[in-house]
């Protein structure tokens, strides 16, 4: 009997200490560096632990192990791999939007994102990374939304991923569900069809000729315009001489007719007889002269060569005298007619 109880001692000893051993080791687990543990007490967060060895108090403690490096998903397409070792790109109806000139388009983004504070991201909500899918598809949708497609397609890219970024990170500050945005990318942007796309390269193709027309039309405006003003100045330089011309004349007849004029107050029968020849000298030799007498008869013929010979002034000046002097020295019964 004795040594039946010895044995049945030696079984239960062994027994709770192989227990006690499994309950000890229960109690350890190890934490990696890409790792934070969340340490619950009876349900209650107690404690957070960072990589390493670390114990628990079995059955009163439990530990919850959240990965903490960098995650990734798609937004737009998806990822698969072909028969072939390069990734297979498939676009999903997530991708398709429309911007602000109601034109459609495919976008496919890539975020990226981690964990911050493991607690919230394991109690503060039951599927984080699902909330963050459903903001960066709003925050996607809205910010395209707001651009034109040229812009989408062509210069616009780095603008629109700064706007995405800003527009997410503040709707996770106020979520609080302890996960951060990295960075989000825009990997592609293009029509949805090909009928689309041609249209949009034809609409493209247009506003390439519009811009090359007014390149055109510019260059030839300003190749004009100083051959024009060229022209301008000249006619403004040559109307200026113009008039300097016609003022200088006008003065130069101003100071010819005063000059006359005070030789015309000193010898006024002189003068008048004298400018009155000169003014004969200018008309005569395009007219027939007729001198005739008193009751009416022809006396003298004189042709308008006699007057356009290249006698002197002088002779000229004589001959009138003479003719008008053919009646006693006066001019009162000559009549010079065509």
């Amino acid at each position: 009997m004795k040594k039946s109880g010895k044995v049945l001692s030696t079984i239960i000893t062994v027994f709770a200490v192989t227990l006690l051993l499994g309950i000890a080791a229960s109690g350890i687990y190890t934490v990696s560096e890409s790792e934070q543990a969340v340490v619950l007490t009876f349900g209650k967060t107690t404690g957070i632990s960072g990589p390493g060895l670390h114990f628990k108090i079995p059955v009163i403690q439990r530990a919850y192990k959240v990965d903490t490096t960098i995650k990734g998903f798609d937004v737009g397409y998806t990822t698969s791999n072909g028969s072939g070792e390069d990734p297979q790109y498939t676009s999903t109806p997530d991708s398709m939007m429309i911007t602000s000139d109601y034109n459609f388009i495919t976008v496919d983004f890539y975020v990226e994102y981690r964990v911050t504070d493991a607690e919230k991201a394991l109690f503060s909500s039951e599927n984080p990374e699902l909330i963050l899918k459903n903001i960066a598809q709003n925050s996607i949708r809205t910010t395209i939304g707001s651009y034109t497609v040229d812009s989408v397609l062509t210069t616009g890219k780095n603008e629109i991923q700064s706007n995405i970024y800003t527009m997410i990170s503040k709707k996770l500050d106020t979520y609080d569900i302890g996960i951060q945005l990295v960075s989000i990318s825009m990997q592609d942007a293009e029509p949805p069809t090909t009928e689309i796309s041609e249209a949009f390269k034809a609409v493209e193709t247009a506003k390439q000729g519009k811009e090359t027309a007014i390149n055109n039309a510019n260059k030839y405006r300003n190749e004009q315009i100083p051959a024009a003003n060229a022209d301008a100045d000249k006619i403004v330089q040559d109307a200026e001489a113009e008039k300097q011309r016609r003022i200088n004349e006008a003065t130069g007849q101003v100071a010819r007719f005063q000059s006359e004029y005070e030789e015309y107050k000193k010898f006024p029968a002189m003068t008048k007889r004298r400018m009155f020849y000169e003014t004969m000298e200018d008309v005569l030799p395009g007219m027939k002269v007729v001198i005739l007498s008193k009751d009416g008869d022809t006396q003298t013929l004189l042709p308008l060569d006699s007057f356009s010979d290249s006698n002197s002034s002088v002779n000229n000046t004589s001959g009138l005298q003479s003719v008008f002097d053919t009646d006693k020295g006066t001019d009162k019964d000559t009549e010079v007619t065509d």
